[in-house]
């Protein structure tokens, strides 16, 4: 029985967040038409000069958290290895989160470069 609430719950999670999308972007585009906005705001296909692609900042954001995770186990490894410390498990989630958070940062400084070109 408790199975089925679970899965109750989550599928409700889901449809109401999709609910609550659509009827919000709905609803704000119903208020621009109103306003008199250009229609062709709409237009996903189209780029706007300036913006990369999704699938360019994306990749190259996953890229760069892959390799930051991988930087960060390879220092906690390597702090753990040669130091004494007396807590060594809590070495390697912050070593993660350290870089991983640094490889983001990186990678939203080159998102910015991308866009400027």
């Amino acid at each position: 029985m408790e199975e089925v609430a679970v899965l109750i719950v989550i599928f409700g999670t889901f449809f109401g967040i999709f609910y609550l999308f659509f009827s919000t972007r709905n609803k704000e585009r119903l208020a621009l038409i109103e306003k008199g906005a250009d229609a062709s705001i709409f237009n996903l296909g189209q780029r706007q000069k300036g913006s990369s692609s999704f699938a360019k900042v994306f990749i190259l954001n996953v890229a760069l958290l892959a390799m930051g995770i991988g930087l960060g186990v390879l220092l906690a490894l390597i702090i753990t290895s040669y130091t004494t410390l007396e807590d060594e498990e809590a070495i390697y989630p912050a070593m993660i989160f350290m870089c991983a958070g640094a490889a983001l940062f990186v990678g939203f400084n080159m998102t910015k470069k991308l866009d400027k070109e």
